[in-house]
């Protein structure tokens, strides 16, 4: 059982989701790439960019641990950990324990961007396409398969 829990957990397709006072509605993987990884915290228009994830050592996160960050888990969360110590002043990447949690915290700070399964979507936020491609598009950069 415990098995196909991990087999489900890697094949999910994750979305990018904004908070709806965010103008941005698309990015490039390098541009979320360099957004995830604390790189840019800034958006175009001056407003700060907050990055909301579930916790990279979570299962669920593995396929944003692969294509995002391109490390190990343990990797990533380091490089999360240095990130926000660098930027005293509020935190870049903020992780929470669930999808409803990325949700609710997109939906509530202007100017963020989360990571969460596609099937979590809420009305509260806008899903972003990436690399021009919306989560389910063949093509899409984040596909769980």
């Amino acid at each position: 059982m415990l098995a196909c829990g991990a087999v489900q957990a890697a094949a999910r397709d994750i979305a990018v989701v904004a908070n709806k006072g965010t103008a941005q509605t698309g990015l490039t993987l390098a541009e979320l790439i360099k957004l995830c990884k604390g790189q840019t915290t800034k958006w175009p228009d001056g407003r700060l960019s907050t990055v909301v994830l579930r916790d990279p050592t979570a299962p669920e996160m593995k396929l944003v641990v692969e294509k995002i960050f391109a490390s190990t888990p343990s990797a990533a969360k380091e490089l999360i950990d240095t990130v926000n110590r660098e930027h005293r002043s509020r935190p870049v990447i903020v992780l929470v324990k669930s999808d409803a949690d990325v949700m609710q915290r997109v939906q509530s700070t202007p100017g963020a961007i989360g990571l969460a399964d596609v099937y979590s979507i809420t009305s509260g936020v806008e899903v972003i396409r990436v690399g021009g491609k919306l989560p389910l598009e063949s093509g899409y950069v984040l596909h769980g398969n």
